[in-house]
């Protein structure tokens, strides 16, 4: 992954290799400007040539995946790559426990009249939960133009046809010829089974569309009636039904075996699985314009591309799947270098809380936090390195605190938590700013350590 570089007055440069940059420090020509991403500050130049940085975006419900890009003459080179993780979930889950105490507060402790109507929303307006995908993705893309010289915006644009994903047969030509014919509605079933064959979880060969009521039993079309499996499932279900091929057919029973899973268990989740609601796809749906529109008054040019654009690109050149990788792959890209890059995992955690009292689900009081936000000069967030020299816990540790006015805190890091560290031990390494990070490993690194093991 390239660092990320600023001039004496704190203005984007081109982003240089960590070798590079570990010398400039090392040498006191820089000094650390921000741990995540990684940034340096030169001490003695003022202004640099640049070059052409796209910023690509590859927006989902629940992550998405960031990339940012060189473009030159033999192709699109990956410097960075990122993965932001949403909390709508969480904001979700707050506005309903907080719309059950104001009505508990309303009908049971006394009465107060409803009101409902007397609240008008803006044109545009989104619900809280889904406007924090929108905001959070353009405050990323402000912190990383003040951090990279972007030139440049992308944006898969994905749109999921609700129609056309409950009948495939319903739309016009674009879906009927062409390369990317039926794209969409496949990697919405790749996406929803997990990519893995719906019957025997079979990882890592192709899969094929299935119907799981045939249609000679009366099936249709439907997405609540399509699965995806590989080809010994597809042939030897043919026509049975459901619970006839779960039973009866030995092959299956043999590959559920040799995968260490139960019959039953996947029979269930196919039921379940067909009564799975299209909440995800109608969450980017939702969002999608809105964030085309704030990305438009970016004055950057902003590259539209459409998801089965960006799954054709991404197995014409070979790169494997994950969400910073797809949006690397958004927009026209003939050739694609530098890609085996860590990624670093941003989460949106929040910025603490102005409640001061837990609640138990009834809405009474069952704990009380501290008054202070902060203790011992630290503050829950802050992203800290403590170095502790003997104990059980001796080692070094560098994570997400959590603080007690005790001093004695946890750190959360991407093994777990470690509990019960003295603030003696800590020392700041960034502040905190409301996420929490985690560098994954890329493709490549991952691979040599399975082999190597």
């Amino acid at each position: 992954m390239s660092v990320f570089v600023l001039d004496k007055q704190k203005h984007p440069l081109m982003p240089c290799s960590e070798k590079r940059a570990r010398l400039m420090l090392e040498r006191g020509r820089a000094v650390v400007h921000k741990r995540y991403p990684f940034t340096i500050r030169l001490r003695d130049r003022i202004g640099g040539e640049t070059q052409r940085l796209a910023l690509k975006l590859d927006p989902g419900s629940k992550a998405t995946g960031v990339a940012v890009v060189r473009s030159s003459a033999e192709g699109q080179h990956v410097l960075s790559l990122f993965e932001l993780l949403h909390r709508g979930f969480q904001i979700r889950e707050a506005l309903t426990q907080r719309r059950a105490f104001r009505r508990r507060r309303r009908n049971q402790l006394r009465y107060r009249a409803p009101r409902f109507n007397n609240r008008t929303r803006r044109e545009g307006w989104l619900p809280p939960s889904l406007q924090h995908r929108v905001d959070t993705q353009l405050a990323w893309i402000h912190r990383l133009r003040l951090l990279g010289p972007i030139t440049e915006l992308a944006q898969e644009l994905v749109r999921f046809d609700m129609q056309q994903m409950q009948n495939p047969e319903i739309s016009g030509v674009e879906y009927q010829q062409g390369t990317l014919m039926g794209y969409e509605v496949r990697e919405y079933l790749l996406e929803k089974w997990g990519r893995e064959c719906a019957y025997c979880g079979t990882t890592d060969t192709p899969l094929e569309t299935e119907h799981v009521v045939p249609r000679s039993r009366g099936g249709s079309h439907r997405v609540s009636n399509l699965a995806i499996a590989c080809h010994d499932c597809n042939q030897a279900k043919g026509n049975d039904s459901l619970e006839t091929f779960f039973s009866r057919d030995k092959g299956l029973k043999t590959r559920l075996k040799a995968n260490k899973l139960s019959a039953e268990t996947r029979y269930q989740r196919v039921i379940r699985e067909q009564k799975r609601p299209l909440r995800d796809a109608s969450a980017v749906n939702a969002t999608r314009w809105a964030l085309h529109g704030a990305l438009a008054n970016t004055g950057l040019p902003v590259e539209i591309a459409s998801g089965s654009q960006t799954k054709f690109n991404r197995r014409q050149l070979g790169v494997p799947k994950t969400h910073a990788l797809d949006a690397a792959c958004v927009g026209q890209v003939n050739a694609l270098h530098g890609w085996q890059v860590p990624t670093l995992s941003i989460k949106a955690m929040g910025r603490g809380s102005y409640q001061r009292t837990r609640l138990t689900k009834h809405g009474f009081p069952r704990g009380y936090l501290m008054r202070e936000k902060r203790a011992k000069g630290f503050q829950t967030g802050d992203m800290v390195k403590a170095i502790v020299p003997t104990g059980k816990k001796a080692g070094t540790h560098v994570g997400r605190v959590a603080i007690r006015k005790s001093g004695s805190f946890n750190i959360q890091n991407e093994h777990g938590a470690v509990q019960g560290i003295s603030h003696k031990y800590c020392s700041i390494l960034q502040r905190g700013d409301g996420y929490r990070y985690h560098r994954k490993s890329s493709i490549h690194q991952q691979g040599e350590g399975k082999r190597a093991a």
